[in-house]
């Protein structure tokens, strides 16, 4: 079985019967066919192979980039016009894929980033309350409630990257601190690599957006 068709099995069968607290929905964008026929092209064209890949690690998808298209940190726009498949989604940016797609620019582009990538998160499925995104790590008892679902989909993940080697964890604060729990207890990474979350970079550093970049890149060619 391919890379493509392991992610394909993965992402299409999320469907978690989990007792959120009251007013949390999940954000499953994957039970929408036209999302499957997306993502399917998105994996075929840049998956196709049996190659090991490094994960790297966001918090959960957001309902602008991957709660649209299913593909992390790539929102319609970047998926057209960076990625070259055509889509009728509403042409609505979001900020983290604007940097992450400057990132992927600057590391030589999307063929050769993702024969060496794979973007998700520690959450593979979103959250809303009242129609805004939420957090995995946002309230004790949606922490405890999604721990199961969190451990068992990185051991999956883990498993279609196939290197538990080295990671990298978008997010130097909540997410950081608690992939860092979950490895000391469950050792599943021999290295957790930080960076800045895209979101925060945009939003508080946007000035040194350039350096960030620089720094996501300097790390990436590390690994």
């Amino acid at each position: 079985m391919l890379l493509s068709d392991r992610l394909k099995e993965f992402y299409f069968n999320l469907d978690p019967v989990l007792s959120l607290p009251a007013g949390i929905e999940v954000m499953n964008p994957y039970s929408d066919s036209y999302v499957r026929v997306i993502c399917s092209a998105f994996f075929d064209k840049y998956y196709s192979d049996n190659l090991k890949r490094i994960l790297l690690l966001g918090i959960n998808p957001g309902r602008f980039g991957a709660g649209v298209t299913g593909i992390t940190f790539t929102d319609p726009i970047r998926l057209e016009k960076d990625c070259d498949i055509q889509n009728n989604y509403r042409k609505k940016l979001e900020i983290s894929s604007v940097f992450i797609y400057e990132v992927i620019r600057s590391y030589g582009g999307p063929v050769r980033f993702y024969s060496n990538f794979i973007l998700s998160a520690i959450s593979p499925l979103g959250f809303l309350k009242k129609g805004k995104n939420v957090n995995y790590y946002d309230t004790r008892e949606l922490l405890f409630k999604l721990k199961p679902f969190i451990v068992s989909t990185l051991k999956k993940q883990t498993a279609i990257a196939g290197t538990s080697e080295r990671v990298i964890c978008f997010g130097e604060g909540r997410n950081y601190w608690y992939l860092n729990k979950l490895n000391k207890e469950l050792g599943l990474f021999g290295e957790i690599i930080s960076l800045p979350h895209p979101r925060w970079i945009m939003q508080y550093r946007f000035r040194n957006k350039r350096d960030y970049v620089k720094e996501y890149i300097r790390k990436l060619e590390g690994m």
